[in-house]
């Protein structure tokens, strides 16, 4: 895996930030959603997927963010 360059934290700290916005925001929408009168599943399933994208997203960036540490 490569190094992260110092320069490169902080930007990776912001999206990692407004990454994890993001996800509880897509779940709360998702919640608000199921718990309406008529919920569209499409638009349910299709936000379900987004969350997991953002997820997978956020688990790279904060494996990126974890100094390597010698064995």
């Amino acid at each position: 895996m490569k190094r992260v360059q110092e320069f490169e934290i902080k930007n990776l700290e912001l999206q990692l930030l407004e990454l994890r916005s993001e996800h509880r925001d897509l779940d709360e929408i998702i919640h608000e959603m199921i718990d309406s009168m008529h919920p569209d599943q499409l638009k349910i399933q299709r936000l379900k997927k987004r969350k997991l994208r953002v997820k997978d997203s956020i688990i790279r960036l904060e494996s990126l963010l974890i100094p390597d540490l010698d064995a």
